[in-house]
């Protein structure tokens, strides 16, 4: 499944994301053609990973797939619970932050899995497809590509058979698309990004997508004023075999999917 050029290089041109990564700080938001404007969490994405995101986390089986990993708190967090772990964004900056914090972990936590980011978007081919054990889509990246049963269909794909999506949605019962830009309106005159489509789903709307992919929510909760589903992948066969070797996610120049070295449980 491919997806529009403008659904896959969004982030990479949206040049305040890419300049706020690399500041650590907002302002930053996505902003509507009728002027609507939803702020952008930067400062939390740049720090690690906070008590919210480590009970989701917790849920986590096996090699984690992050979508849309941004400056990677998460790959970091994974990383360092022994997971193997892969983030993909399409920004050179998230991945940028996410290797250096791969690199450079905090004081006193030492690194025990395999943790890697590429500069893909989830429509590309990717390593071990079909064989992950989990995916998420955090932060609003249900939204990517404004086309969430498009999304929904390509995870599904990523997943092997009872493998898990977690997903964060709004709040509250919504089911919009739109396009909108990454502004700075601190300086909007120039901190303007390309538009480019994007949706937000409430926990109802990603019900009724997910049921026509195939995935089909067990757990939903809410905490820290933040919304969250798990969704199991339909299983081919309540027999089949687990993977026994681990993707191969160690390098950058990766240009297509490796089905000869599926994902294993760590």
């Amino acid at each position: 499944m491919s997806s529009p050029p403008a659904a896959r290089l969004a982030w990479a041109a949206a040049d305040p994301y890419s300049t706020a990564l690399r500041s650590g700080r907002g302002p930053l938001f996505l902003r509507r053609a009728d002027g609507w404007l939803l702020p952008l969490e930067v400062e939390r994405w740049c720090a690690r990973a906070d008590p919210v995101d480590r009970e989701v986390l917790d849920r986590c089986e096996g090699a984690v797939l992050d979508v849309g990993c941004g400056p990677g708190r998460l790959v970091a967090e994974l990383t360092a619970r022994g997971r193997t772990v892969l983030g993909i964004d399409v920004s050179d900056a998230a991945v940028e932050h996410t290797t250096r914090r791969l690199d450079s972990p905090p004081s006193g936590r030492r690194e025990h899995g395999a943790g890697r980011a590429l500069r893909r978007s989830v429509f590309d081919p990717l390593p071990g497809e079909g064989r992950w054990d989990t995916v998420l889509l955090m932060d609003g990246n249900i939204g990517i590509g404004g086309d969430p049963a498009a999304l929904l269909e390509r995870v599904a794909g990523l997943l092997r058979p009872g493998g898990l999506l977690i997903a964060e949605t709004v709040p509250v019962d919504v089911d919009e698309r739109a396009r909108v830009q990454v502004v700075d309106v601190v300086n909007s005159s120039s901190g303007t990004g390309t538009p480019f489509p994007w949706a937000r789903l409430g926990t109802p709307a990603l019900l009724r997508y997910a049921g026509r992919a195939g995935l089909r929510a067990v757990t939903q909760w809410e905490t820290g004023g933040r919304r969250f589903a798990v969704l199991p992948a339909r299983s081919t066969s309540s027999s089949a075999e687990p993977p026994k070797s681990t993707a191969l996610i160690s390098s950058q120049r990766v240009r297509k999917p490796f089905a000869e070295r599926p994902v294993a449980d760590r």
